[in-house]
């Protein structure tokens, strides 16, 4: 870890009990998205979208965006989970060095419980870690638990990103977490 103090304050994270292990049917493979994988990246998105946990996107942003994501991809070709990083550059004038936004993370619901989101985020870490980013920002409208399981602490949104701190819905409630790396 960078020497950088933002967070501070340790965190517990709540331990949930394990979700029983349903083998995959295929290998899958973590991979960076492409423009072609819009149309798959707004549906596998679309049924959290329709609950509240993520914000609607168009098919035209996810396309733009694609190059943000990695995926797990079947055999088939079916993307089963997704996670965007972001990168923002330093703000100097903050005494802030370049940080990472995680977003639209989801895993369709047939594999959650199998380790695909863990599986998903220590990639989006590892590459993170690569870009040489301080930190990794992410807000999310439920607990967290794998976030924190992962090393994040809840922080106010005034020590993310300028640009995507006044990008968040208030309205929405969601809570700020990091990591520094």
């Amino acid at each position: 870890m960078k020497g950088n103090p933002l967070i501070t304050a340790p965190t517990t994270a709540r331990l949930c009990a394990p979700s029983p292990r349903v083998p995959l049917p295929a290998p899958l493979r973590l991979r960076s998205a492409h423009r072609a994988d819009a149309t798959a990246l707004e549906a596998l998105s679309r049924p959290f979208v329709r609950s509240g946990a993520l914000r609607e996107r168009s098919l035209s942003l996810y396309a733009s965006d694609a190059v943000d994501f990695l995926v797990m991809e079947g055999q088939d070709g079916t993307l089963n989970a997704c996670l965007g990083l972001r990168v923002h550059p330093a703000e100097p004038s903050r005494g802030r060095g370049p940080a990472g936004v995680l977003y639209n993370f989801c895993v369709a619901p047939h594999t959650q419980g199998l380790g695909l989101g863990a599986q998903l985020l220590r990639g989006a870490l590892a590459h993170a870690t690569a870009q040489s980013l301080d930190f990794v920002f992410t807000a999310t409208t439920g607990g967290g638990g794998l976030f924190l399981r992962y090393g994040f602490a809840a922080v106010s949104e005034g020590l993310a990103p300028t640009a995507w701190a006044k990008s968040l819905d208030p309205r929405r409630n969601s809570q700020v977490l990091a990591r520094a790396l």
